[in-house]
């Protein structure tokens, strides 16, 4: 299976990716505007339109040229979108069952400069895929009260009391959570 390089992808894609072998792709043309360097999260801080929102989180890249090669875009370091991304990750997941958990896994990625999008995403990748696989500890009975308080009617996915389930959303939300791929 060849699949596109992904940031923080859905679960169908992390599904497909770990059930056989795949090859990333290296040698398309880099799409603008898609999952290559951007992932969509679910968020419970409230704003003035409504209780849940969705979070683009998009990993700038340097000027793309006409027919690029998604091997050879570069991340741009011109904004702290490193600082900003882990600060929306650990507020919107911090009361997650495992976020606390699995946060000290994830939090390098921005620590580090990248150059290359596809360096950061293989490597995000292979570590989400190894975290997926991995056995979770026992919540102790504090936890489950108060995951299951905030659950009711769950459907395997975070917040989905505000929005109805969506496939695009990034595969984060089964990583913090007590979900199986």
């Amino acid at each position: 299976m060849v699949l596109p390089t992904a940031y923080l992808p859905p679960r169908s894609y992390m599904e497909a990716l770990m059930s056989e072998p795949a090859r990333i792709e290296q040698m398309e043309t880099f799409e603008k505007q898609t999952f290559r360097n951007r992932a969509l999260i679910e968020s419970k801080v409230e704003s003035q339109k409504s209780k849940a929102s969705r979070i683009m989180l998009t990993v700038p890249v340097k000027k793309v040229e006409h027919k690029q090669l998604t091997r050879d875009i570069e991340i741009s370091y011109q904004t702290r979108w490193q600082h900003q991304h882990w600060i929306t990750l650990v507020s919107t997941y911090q009361h997650t069952p495992y976020f606390l958990y699995f946060a000290d896994y994830l939090k390098p990625f921005y620590e580090k400069e990248y150059k290359w999008l596809l360096d950061l995403n293989d490597e995000m990748n292979a570590t989400l895929a190894s975290l997926i696989k991995r056995e979770r500890p026992t919540l102790v009975e504090s936890q489950k009260s108060k995951v299951k308080s905030r659950t009711e009617d769950w459907s395997g996915q975070i917040w989905t009391d505000k929005h109805p389930w969506q496939t695009e959303i990034s595969v984060l939300d089964t990583l913090f959570d007590d979900l199986k791929i």
